[in-house]
């Protein structure tokens, strides 16, 4: 896992204690200081409160990463083999990427309706494209010289792929992962803001409403920790299967 250095450490120490003294000058609408919204957090956790907003968001999250990533990188690998489809699609999937998801999000609830379904899909959605764009690009540009050996070798074309490109090109296609990850805490959080009694996005709406402020910084550290948790979690799985590609290479 990866360490935080110290001077990185004494930075946000640094800026915890700044803002806390600013803060005392302050409303605690405008900005609470961080022992507040500490204590805020805690309580809720203690209370029990945020515990099904956190399993929610997490669901969505998960099966918004999972669905949205397995389908960009299957369509990634048909693109990046298949120069037709890459050329039919391209236009298309580059399309659908430029309409703002939020804009999407009230489409969605009416075709998917309030409950959970709405939120996974336009999670998908938003992960989709970077497992997409990085698996396209990493079947494409697999060292040409490798290719060419495993042609004279006699390999047929799905066993260049599977023991060639995809090997090969991890590295890239799991920092498409990592890219999505994040991007799903975004989308799981768009969808509960247009539509949803649940989740840590509802509950930020919710804390709007009640102008409680404190609760909105102490979700927001939870969505914060959320994605520092699963961003980790990849960087695992990336150090342990690059790590032993790599090993299988010098072999």
């Amino acid at each position: 896992m990866k360490k935080m250095p110290i001077y990185s450490i004494s930075l946000f120490i640094f800026l915890l204690l700044g803002w806390e003294m600013a803060a005392g000058s302050m409303s605690e609408l405008v900005l609470p200081a961080p022992s507040v919204i500490f204590s805020t957090l805690m309580e809720g956790m203690k209370s029990g409160y945020f515990w099904p907003h956190i399993a929610r968001t997490l669901q969505e999250v998960l099966l918004g990463l999972f669905f949205g990533g397995l389908f960009g990188f299957i369509t990634g690998i048909l693109m990046g083999e298949v120069e037709f489809l890459r050329k039919l699609l391209a236009p298309y999937v580059i399309a659908s990427q430029a309409i703002p998801k939020l804009a999407l999000a009230p489409l969605f609830i009416l075709w998917f309706g309030f409950g959970m379904t709405s939120k996974v899909v336009i999670t998908a959605l938003i992960c989709f494209f970077p497992l997409l764009e990085n698996t396209v690009t990493s079947i494409q540009y697999t060292n040409k010289q490798k290719q060419e050996l495993f042609r004279v070798l006699g390999a047929s074309r799905w066993q260049t792929l599977i023991h060639l490109k995809i090997p090969a090109g991890l590295p890239g296609i799991i920092a498409g992962l990592r890219v999505a990850v994040i991007l799903a805490i975004v989308g799981a959080v768009v969808g509960e803001f247009v539509g949803g009694s649940d989740g840590l996005g509802a509950l930020i709406i919710a804390s709007q409403g009640m102008m409680d402020t404190p609760l909105m910084f102490a979700v927001l550290i939870l969505l914060t920790i959320i994605g520092m948790v699963l961003y980790q979690i990849i960087y695992l799985l990336e150090k342990k299967w690059v790590t032993r590609y790599m090993k299988e290479k010098e072999k």
